[in-house]
């Protein structure tokens, strides 16, 4: 992370586009922030480059768009402890930390108050809530980044939460094993092997790009420690809303052991409007999919919506 890029110009510079003008800094409450490992990746001298469009500000970022605003998905309402939120049956979200690997410039959490409801090391009421609601079978690691927390943050967490009887799964949402595989180290993976529960990881990757050789050995590693390993991706304007980017994702995600698991409209958050892409036109990307690929690589297209009891299928 001290190699990462967070500045534009020099992001822009390690691509050859340092003659670019019109760079924005991008807003100080979320910055720029770009893992070298994810930057090489990115096609030099190509300012649309799809992996580039993700992490670089813009200033259409600072337009009011009615409808987007800083809680689109209702986490705020749904929290029930620091760092808890209890918004789906059977299972319970926890804030592990404000911290991620990269500032996607679509977050849907860009705006959450990180600095005062995150886990942090004070977890008895998040464990304690958990106790008292035997309902509860699936707890979901979050952020931020759960994997920017080290092996021994984890391994205390877990270890807290092994004597809760009635959970059944852990599973963690995670960018980390895309931006900055190097994170999957076999401490990690033993950690995760040790665990008393099945562990499931859905990393975040919205391109075929987004996949190299060492994403792939990252995945090998993981699913040689039995976890399960799934995909969820957003649809965006300018990055994937074709058919054949969705199509290469899907195959080249499932070929580095990884299964589609979600295709994500948009959440609605302030900041992001310029990467919406219309449910009439995900509808009709999502048949083509149907049309060209095997049923179990092919996502289910859903949307979040705050108050709703579960992710929402668009029809």
């Amino acid at each position: 992370m001290r190699q990462a890029f967070r500045q534009p110009a020099e992001l822009l510079g390690f691509l050859g586009l340092e003659d670019e003008a019109d760079v924005f800094e991008g807003n100080a409450n979320f910055p720029m922030l770009v893992p070298r490992a994810f930057a090489q990746r990115m096609e030099r001298g190509n300012r649309s480059d799809p992996l580039l469009r993700q992490v670089l500000p813009d200033p259409a970022e600072r337009l009011t768009v009615p409808g987007y605003v800083s809680d689109p998905v209702g986490d705020r309402n749904s929290r029930q402890a620091r760092g808890l939120l209890h918004k789906y049956q059977g299972r319970a979200l926890l804030i592990s930390t404000g911290a991620c690997a990269v500032h996607c410039r679509y977050c849907f959490r860009q705006h959450y108050p990180y600095a005062n409801d995150h886990l942090g090391r004070d977890l008895d009421d998040a464990v304690s809530y958990i106790q008292n609601h035997a309902d509860i079978n699936e707890v979901i690691l979050s952020g931020g980044d759960p994997l920017m927390l080290d092996n021994r943050r984890l391994f205390a967490l877990t270890q807290r939460l092994a004597g809760i009887s009635h959970l059944k799964r852990l599973r963690i949402h995670t960018r980390l094993p895309v931006v900055l595989p190097d994170r999957v180290d076999a401490e990690l993976c033993a950690w995760a092997a040790a665990l008393p529960w099945p562990v499931v990881i859905v990393i975040h990757a919205n391109h075929a790009a987004e996949f190299d050789g060492h994403v792939d050995a990252a995945v090998s590693r993981l699913r040689a420690s039995g976890i399960h390993v799934f995909n969820q991706a957003v649809l965006l304007k300018g990055i994937n809303d074709d058919e054949d980017s969705l199509v290469e994702l899907m195959e080249r995600s499932f070929a580095t052991g990884v299964v589609p698991y979600y295709l994500h409209l948009l959440d609605r958050v302030e900041g992001a409007a310029r990467f919406d892409v219309p449910a009439a036109i995900a509808l009709r990307l999502h048949e083509r999919l149907r049309v060209r690929l095997s049923g179990y690589l092919v996502p289910r297209l859903v949307r979040e919506e705050a108050g709703a009891p579960y992710k929402l299928p668009v029809l």
